[in-house]
């Protein structure tokens, strides 16, 4: 059950209305990383939530999502709100100003309408929960470079509240994902290919334009990493997986040898 109370959850003020910024704003009131998409996608992954704790929590942040939409919305109004009576103004953005009245509008910073294809909902609860954290730090920059591209104080003061908060909701996604106690790499119940997991495949080779070359780095050297390079690929990758998982499962017979003689002797 929703409730709707006739106050805003953070105080907007604004002094000087700018209608291209006001334009902005849209970006996070029907834009793909906006306060509706994530109001959406938490509140219908909480519904599809088997886990009670869990759900809890994707209804809080997924509702406490939509106060955010109710501000944005008022800053964007606000900001839009010349459009309804200067011509100038209007020029900003004829789609807002004529068709919309000056008003707020259910699409991003260019006019494209919101999509349900923002949204992130697979039904594995710590694969939906990565998205989450994706989500908020998406929305986090989207909210600073308003702030960059900002001059009201008022309205930055607001910004910054909402930009405050996208961090407090990665905290307490992060904090559920690693409660479940899963490792960081199982995803699902079938396991990947054994040896094929651990390559890293060198793909972009040569010199660039600029002077880089192929890099090296924990992402593909050191512990279980095993880089394959280029000419080994152009043979094709069914050929190299073939001798990879062959020689994967000569390793496990051979260790599994040792172990039996040892346990023999």
């Amino acid at each position: 059950m929703y409730h709707h109370i006739k106050k805003l959850m953070y105080t907007v003020n604004v002094g000087s209305p700018d209608p291209r910024f006001g334009n902005m704003l849209l970006e996070q009131f029907g834009g793909a990383n906006g306060e509706l998409a994530a109001a959406m996608q938490y509140s219908i992954q909480g519904l599809n939530c088997d886990d009670p704790d869990r759900k809890d929590m994707l209804m809080d942040i997924g509702t406490e999502e939509l106060s955010h939409l109710e501000i944005v919305g008022t800053l964007a109004r606000m900001h839009l709100k010349p459009m309804k009576k200067s011509r100038e103004s209007a020029e900003v953005d004829p789609l807002i100003a004529i068709a919309g009245g000056g008003g707020v509008g259910l699409c991003n910073s260019m006019g494209d309408a919101w999509t349900a294809d923002y949204l992130k909902i697979t039904g594995e609860l710590d694969v939906d929960l990565r998205s989450n954290i994706a989500a908020e730090a998406r929305a986090k920059i989207v909210y600073e470079r308003l702030i960059n591209f900002c001059d009201d104080p008022g309205t930055k003061d607001a910004l910054q509240f909402l930009m405050t908060r996208e961090i407090t909701h990665m905290k307490a996604f992060t904090a559920a994902l690693e409660s479940l106690g899963k490792k960081p790499f199982s995803i699902g119940n079938i396991p990947p290919t054994p040896g094929l997991v651990d390559e890293y495949f060198n793909d972009s080779t040569g010199v660039g334009d600029e002077g880089e070359t192929d890099a090296r780095g924990p992402w593909n050297v050191g512990g279980d990493w095993k880089i394959v390079e280029s000419p080994e690929l152009e043979q094709g990758i069914e050929a190299h997986t073939g001798k990879t998982v062959a020689k994967t499962r000569k390793n496990e017979i051979e260790e599994g040898g040792k172990t039996r003689v040892k346990k023999s002797a």
